[in-house]
């Protein structure tokens, strides 16, 4: 099969049955729920966008099992080409969606080629099963070859805080293996945070790591993925931002909508062929940085930092055009910050392709420290960037009637006296409303939530970038000029 249109992607949602509640009503289609459809939409969106023949060629690759065209984000890269040409793709999903929807299809699609890629990996350990490889290379041909949208859960709840923080596991809240069948694994407990839940066909289930590291074994260590209408798994959402306006009130809000969900399982089958990792602690703990799992992902998120920043940007100048105060000290400094970020992400996306190595599974990988920076930087730059948005904007931030206003009885006194030398006031509000949705509201607010934490927390981050980071060599050369001789001349 090949990759897939919006419509076929529509049709999927529709046809698999699935357990998914949003205030406290079970949503019988996500397609058509008011709250669910602009994201439903939006994902369909990139499906066609596969699939029209001006963007073809940039976003397919021929299978090499059946010779149809299928998506580049499921792509084993082997050369760099097969990077440059996979952050091509990823970057116009990202621009299609102002990189407002950090789970698009992409992210998991990426993590699972690399999986697939190093699928010998899930063989070995202390309990790893030979047929887990075969599982892994089965399951990354069955998602490519059906173009499949996943999402993921990677987080345990906890019922308290303590030192160990996210390592914090506790029998019958953390999610567990709870015993094991002729047909499968049997899996109990709740994960976060499953965004795209809802708009998603199969859900992938990893952890990140674990910090048992006393325990060879654990029911905690497992990784799999399964469909998302199988029997007893549920998804919780939360209030859904779009609130049902439309483009012009809220226009980020009402098409990007990708919903965060808390994951129910409930004694929930998990069939042998959908196992990847069962019970190996260690194994768990090394998955990301041995199959570099996690560099892939984090290119596939340089790509969509890049997009977002450069729509944060270019809203920050049109700003800046329509208020007719660009030329103002403040104003240029606070959008030559902006720039910086910029291009610091998109530097560093590049150089990550630039300096990629094949790996020894035989898969190209992008440099890990450059490729990890803009995860660590966007942490900080994105809430400065909102930051920044709203020091422009001021108090045009309260000149933002609705579109029906402009259709009322003030219509034509908003015309005339919100507008500005450089802007009709249609123009203007139209603007300030898509700002305040990157700034004030609801849906702005989740984004600067979304990206402080997208990759864990800032210390976690801090130690991971410190770990890979060639701190000898830097020192060193301090060394070497403490050492030199002070009569020298």
């Amino acid at each position: 099969m090949p990759a897939r249109t919006g419509k076929q992607y529509l049709a999927g949602l529709r046809e698999q049955e699935r357990e998914v509640w949003l205030q406290g009503e079970r949503v019988e289609d996500p397609t058509t729920h008011p709250g669910l459809q602009g994201g439903a939409q939006a994902i369909a969106a990139l499906y066609d966008m596969q699939c029209d023949p001006q963007w073809c060629e940039e976003m397919t690759y021929v299978s090499p099992t059946t010779g149809d065209r299928v998506g580049l984000s499921f792509i084993i890269p082997r050369t760099r080409e097969d990077l440059e040409t996979r952050r091509v793709m990823m970057l116009n999903w990202a621009r299609t969606t102002c990189g407002m929807m950090g789970r698009s299809p992409d992210f998991m699609n990426v993590t699972y080629a690399a999986w697939a890629g190093a699928a010998d990996y899930f063989a070995g350990g202390r309990h790893g099963r030979p047929e887990f490889a075969e599982n892994m290379r089965r399951y990354h041909e069955y998602i490519r070859e059906k173009d499949l949208t996943l999402t993921h859960a990677l987080i345990n709840l906890q019922r308290s805080r303590s030192v160990s923080g996210v390592f914090n596991l506790q029998e019958g809240t953390a999610l567990e293996v709870v015993r094991e069948t002729d047909a499968g694994i049997i899996v109990r407990g709740a994960r976060i945070l499953a965004t795209l839940g809802p708009f998603a066909d199969e859900i992938g289930v990893y952890s990140p790591r674990m910090a048992r590291h006393a325990e060879s074994h654990s029911p905690f260590a497992v990784s799999f993925a399964i469909p998302c209408g199988t029997p007893g798994l549920r998804f919780l959402c939360r209030e859904s931002f779009d609130l049902g306006r439309s483009h012009f009130d809220h226009p980020l809000g009402s098409r990007f909508e990708e919903m965060d969900c808390v994951v129910f399982f409930d004694d929930v089958l998990v069939p042998w062929e959908r196992v990847f990792l069962l019970g190996d602690v260690d194994l768990l703990n090394r998955t990301a940085n041995v199959t570099h799992s996690s560099a892939h992902s984090a290119h596939q998120g340089a790509a969509k930092n890049l997009a977002k920043a450069e729509f944060v940007l270019g809203v920050a100048l049109l700003m800046t055009q329509v208020l007719g105060n660009g030329h103002l000290p403040h104003v240029e400094e606070r959008v030559g910050e902006l720039m910086l970020i910029t291009q610091l992400t998109r530097a560093c996306m590049r150089a990550a392709e630039a300096d990629a190595r094949l790996d020894e599974w035989g898969v190209m990988c992008p440099d890990l420290l450059m490729v990890e920076s803009p995860r660590n930087l966007f942490m900080t730059a994105y809430p400065r960037m909102v930051e920044i948005i709203q020091l422009l904007g001021s108090s045009s931030f309260m000149l933002t009637p609705t579109e029906a206003d402009f259709k009322g009885p003030l219509g034509p006194a908003i015309e005339q006296y919100l507008a500005t030398d450089n802007s009709p006031a249609r123009d203007r509000v139209k603007l300030f409303r898509l700002a305040w949705d990157i700034a004030g509201n609801a849906f702005g607010s989740r984004q600067v939530l979304y990206e402080r934490f997208f990759a864990s927390d800032p210390l976690t981050r801090a130690r991971a970038l410190a770990a890979i980071y060639p701190k000898k060599e830097v020192v060193d050369r301090v060394l070497e000029f403490l050492g030199r001789d002070d009569n020298t001349e």
